[in-house]
């Protein structure tokens, strides 16, 4: 069995990719003989600002995008029900809200499976260890042209979790229940009672108005930054299969005159986004009491594969039906007050827990120079997942890191 793989590090960032621009690369065989390569897309031999993703089998070859701002390979070797994929993020101009999620199978031929459009983010994850892999994504695009610009800021956009279910794409956000409670706490945490008051006194429209003050501009700022959080609280509820806890916690903090527009506005605005892509959506609400999947202790095996290419360099290793976890891409951000020469250039030894998607689902080390943002940092990492006779499992490893590099 060869399994190939070379990739990059970085210091990520919240939205890290593989290829941004025509920087960063990322290169891997399956065992299928089917072969991904993203980085910088060329012209004449020459590298471009630009980027490329493209798979290779035998002496065909299919160009997934070429000429976009970014390509980002979320996922590689993965079982979503589908047999093993690989799952592609595509933003063709840096000016554009959302990416376009593409997912394609890794037998030869290779075929494009399923595209979804309209999230600024789409993340694989087996989130509760379960065996069950999600896709985790937000509903961005539907809120392009609703009511103001502030409200409809991505990062204001409800979240939305995706699963396929014997061949069957469905909404699912309904089981995680208990993370749209945390936003809903989070955002009602920061409602200030007299800046609501203030906006449940308004018209709830806030059209563009002249402002002849400092204080006049502060006051609109304060009302627009009320009626997103509200909106956040409503989405919260609606997304997560709570409809009448959405229309009640609407009419505790909308101003009463606006209602019955507003709630018809959500729904034409949720009737245009992700869920007109979909065939189906789950009802069931998690009893937060699932199975658990078996995690494989992987870490007594040496951390080098049979053929594996890592930053060029073949290591050998002994036979194992085991295939260790391989980076797609990993990083930190800097730490605020450092730079980059500052950061240690030690080993640090971690413990993961990454899922069959190639999540990290917990990172231990007793060493201090991992620190808080280095264990976040943990959370945005992307790895090829462990294989176990060809299919992808959720594994324990250790993995040693340079905080530098």
């Amino acid at each position: 069995m060869l399994f190939c793989a070379i990739a990059g590090s970085c210091h990520a960032q919240s939205e890290a990719v593989v290829c941004r621009d025509g920087t960063g690369n990322f290169e891997a065989a399956f065992p299928t003989g089917v072969t991904i390569q993203t980085g910088a897309a060329r012209r004449e031999g020459l590298a471009r600002r630009a980027c490329e993703g493209t798979l290779l089998w035998d002496k065909g070859k299919l160009v997934v995008a070429t000429g976009v701002a970014q390509v980002d390979v979320d996922a590689f070797g993965i079982d979503l029900g589908l047999g093993p994929v690989v799952i592609f993020q595509v933003k063709r101009a840096d000016t554009e809200c959302c990416m376009t999620l593409q997912i394609y199978s890794l037998r030869k031929p290779p075929k494009l499976l399923r595209t979804i459009t309209g999230g600024t983010f789409f993340s694989t994850a087996d989130t509760d260890l379960d065996g069950q892999i999600e896709i985790w994504t937000n509903d961005a695009a539907s809120l392009d042209g609703f009511e103001s610009p502030e409200v409809d800021r991505p990062d204001f956009a409800p979240t939305v979790v995706l699963r396929f279910d014997r061949g069957r794409l469905l909404d699912v956000s309904s089981e995680f229940q208990g993370y749209f409670d945390e936003e809903i706490a989070r955002v009602r945490s920061v409602l200030d009672p007299d800046d609501l008051r203030d906006f449940k006194n308004s018209s709830g429209r806030l059209p563009p108005t002249a402002h002849f003050s400092p204080q006049d501009l502060r006051h609109s700022e304060k009302l627009e930054r009320t009626k997103a959080r509200v909106l956040q609280i409503v989405w919260s509820y609606l997304y997560s299969g709570r409809e009448q806890e959405a229309w009640n916690s609407l009419a505790e903090l909308w101003p009463p005159a606006d209602l019955d527009r507003i709630r018809a506005a959500i729904m034409s605005a949720r009737g245009r986004g992700i869920r007109a892509q979909l065939d189906g959506v789950s009802t069931k609400v998690s009893p937060g009491a699932e199975k658990r999947t078996e995690v494989v202790d992987a870490r007594t095996l040496r951390t080098g594969q049979p053929g594996i290419k890592f930053g060029g360099e073949r290591v050998e290793e002994k036979r194992s039906e085991i295939i260790l976890p391989t980076p797609i891409l990993i990083g930190r951000q800097v730490p605020e007050g450092q730079t980059e020469e500052t950061l240690p250039a030690t080993e640090i030894l971690l413990d993961l827990v990454i899922d069959s998607a190639g999540k990290v689902r917990s990172a231990e080390s007793d060493d201090p120079a991992f620190d808080s943002s280095l264990k976040s940092a943990t959370a945005r990492w992307k790895f090829v997942p462990a294989l176990r006779s060809g299919r992808a499992v959720a594994s324990r490893v250790y993995f040693i890191i340079s905080p530098k590099r």
